[in-house]
Formats: structure tokens, sequence, C-alpha cells
């Protein structure tokens, strides 16, 4: 890997691991879920409230930073962990998903993408080169290579010119990004759900060598059931020495299947997005807390959390705080997902270190399927 940045497993269970990713900033423990803080900052926390929920590692995005309030800007107030006052390892995404969303307001070509900003519509441009001199500005510690999200469904076809642009960029992105010491450049899979398309895109990243690989192209529409079904083929075609991200993902037994495939990294807006709309995730699966029968309820959210949402309300505060519309429903929610989040990932963890995984995914899957239970 890059100077300063080192990638050890220290126990496997059939074909999950757990290790530890060092950086300069401190290091990772995998499998790790990553939350997101597109701009910069996690909806409705403070950074020492994410840090308390066990995160070692946040994402941020180069395509909202770029636009608002600016790479160099970022740069001359000290860099991005300083900007948001977060020390601990930093990944952003190349903001080559959020181009590729902007239907009618972008133009693709090999070059790279123009488009028009979402805020003021404004022209850009954003290709390979740029992506990594803008995530080289914003200091992060795991920066990712510039690819094309390749849409779904997509033809066989379809999705062969696009990976493939994708691996002509991800070559780019290498020389671009050059040495960096403490920086580390993923690689990223695409192919869509073709094997053959897969493998040719694991075969070409290797070649050009990246410090980790991740894998793109999932979690965009094709079920679970096919996500998987590429997962039981991808990680095998990737170096064992090198992290492997799944990029978006997602709901806990998503990410329980994804461990249990071989993926060490994963990152989603669910926790904190959910959080923000009453949803919270428990160990027996989601609870809406606007509903009524929440409102007289004095019981903690999960008895089982010790976050501060657990430890000191009632599902009926938090029913009222969130059906008045308080900010305070948002924090709280919000808190007690990225805990959950990260308290399933530390199970995860020590499941694979005792070789008890199938026993952990089992008691995952029973205690969802038994469901959110009535107050006595």
């Amino acid at each position: 890997m890059a100077e300063g940045l080192h990638f050890a497993v220290t126990a496997t269970d059939g074909a999950a691991r757990s290790g530890v990713i060092t950086t300069p900033r401190g290091k990772i423990r995998t499998p790790a879920f990553m939350p997101v803080g597109t701009a910069a900052t996690v909806k409705a926390m403070l950074p020492e409230s994410v840090a308390l929920t066990g995160a070692d590692i946040v994402l941020a995005n180069t395509y909202h930073l770029m636009l608002r309030p600016g790479a160099g800007r970022v740069e001359g107030l000290g860099g991005l962990h300083r900007f948001m006052h977060w020390e601990r390892p930093i990944l952003t995404d190349s903001g080559g998903f959020q181009v590729m969303s902007l239907a009618g307001l972008r133009r693709m070509g090999e070059e790279g993408v123009r488009f028009r900003s979402h805020l003021d519509g404004a022209e850009h441009f954003l290709g390979p080169e740029e992506s990594m001199a803008i995530q080289r500005r914003l200091g992060a510690d795991i920066v990712m290579a510039f690819d094309e999200c390749t849409p779904f469904p997509a033809d066989a076809g379809t999705a062969a010119a696009s990976m493939r642009r994708s691996m002509r960029w991800a070559l780019r992105s290498k020389a671009a990004f050059g040495a960096a010491p403490g920086q580390a450049l993923f690689g990223i899979q695409q192919g869509s759900v073709y094997p053959d398309l897969r493998a040719e895109s694991a075969a070409r990243l290797v070649e050009i060598g990246f410090d980790g690989y991740a894998v793109g192209g999932l979690a965009v529409g094709e079920g679970q059931a096919a996500m998987f079904a590429v997962l039981d083929r991808v990680p095998a075609l990737l170096p064992a020495d090198r992290p492997r991200y799944l990029m978006g993902v997602g709901k806990p037994d998503d990410i329980v299947g994804a461990v249990r495939r071989g993926i060490d990294m994963l990152d989603c807006v669910l926790p904190t997005r959910s959080g923000r709309t009453g949803q919270a995730f428990t160990r027996r699966g989601t609870v809406n807390l606007r509903n009524a029968r929440h409102a007289d309820d004095p019981r903690p959210l999960d008895d089982a959390c010790s976050c501060p949402a657990c430890r000191h309300y009632s599902r009926a505060y938090l029913h009222h705080v969130q059906r008045a519309g308080e900010i305070v429903a948002a924090m709280l929610i919000t808190w007690h997902n990225l805990h959950y989040y990260q308290e399933l990932m530390a199970g995860l963890r020590a499941a694979i270190a005792a070789g008890a995984l199938a026993a952990f995914a089992d008691r995952f899957a029973r205690l969802r399927d038994e469901g959110d239970l009535p107050p006595r």
C-alpha cells in the first residue's frame, strides 16, 4: 500500500475476514461501516457524537464539496479534517456517481463529464485528473478513482462499454494521483451483474495496481439476490492483501450478507436519512416512530442499546418530538441508528474472530424476523 498505510487481516471465517487498516490518522477496524458526511458533516450529528458511536472513518463527497465551499477554500482552511473537526480517517467519493445521476444536466465524453450544478446551474467539468486534484486538495486519507457508475438495468453491451471506460479512467486516475505519502487510492470495479465483465474489470484494476479495491455499480436497483450473486464471485477476484469496499450498501441484512462474502468496508446514507424521517434500526428490525402506537410507550427504543436515545428517552418522547418536527428527533434517532450500525460491525468482527459468524448471522436473522415486540 501507499507509504504510511497498511492493511492486515487478523482473522477469517469462511470468506469473511476481520482486520485493521492503519493510516497516519488512526486505525480502521474491519469490517467497517462508514457514516456518510457528504458535505463535510454527518447530518444531525456532531463529529464528537459520530466518534462516540464507534466509527473509525467517515465518507465525504468530491462533487458536493467542489461546488460548495470549494476545494481551494477547504485547503486554505487547513484541509477537510480541520475544516469539519474530524481527526480520524476520511474517505472521499470521487464524484462520479453524483455527476452520472444528473440526468439532463450532464454531457459525458471520453475526457470526463461536463455538467451543470444542481445549486445554481453553473457549468463545471469533472474527469479523472480533476477528481484526483480535488481529493488531494481536500486531504482525504482514502481517495477513490473516478468512474462511471453503470445504470441498472443495462444490457451486456452497454455494461461492457461503461466498464471499459471506467477502466481507462482508472488508469488516468492512477497517473494523476501520483505518489502521495499518507494517502491511499482505491480503484472501482464495474461490470453490472455480468460475471465476465466483473472478472475483466478486476483483472484490469489489479494490473494497474491500487491500495484497495471497491465494488461499484451495485445497490442500484438489481435487488439483493442479484447483488449477492455478484458478491459470491467478486472478492476472490481481488487481492487478498488489500481492503475490499462495497459502495453504497446498505441495509443491515445487506451488510451481514456482504461481510459473509468477504467485504471489508461499506457506506450508506440509510441510517442518517432514516433518522431524519423517524425510522430507527433495532435488533428486531425497523421501528417507525411516527406510528401512533408509540405515543404512550414508556419503553426505550431498544432495551439492549446503550446510545443516549435509548438510555435517556422513551419511545413516547421520541414519537412526540418526531411528530412535532423538533430537531432533537433527528439528532437522537440518527445517533441511535449510527450506534446500532457500529454495534452490528463490532458484533461481526467479534464473530469472525471467534469463528462463529454463521451463528451470529442466524441470531441476527431470527431477531429481525421476530419483529418489534409490542408493549406488555
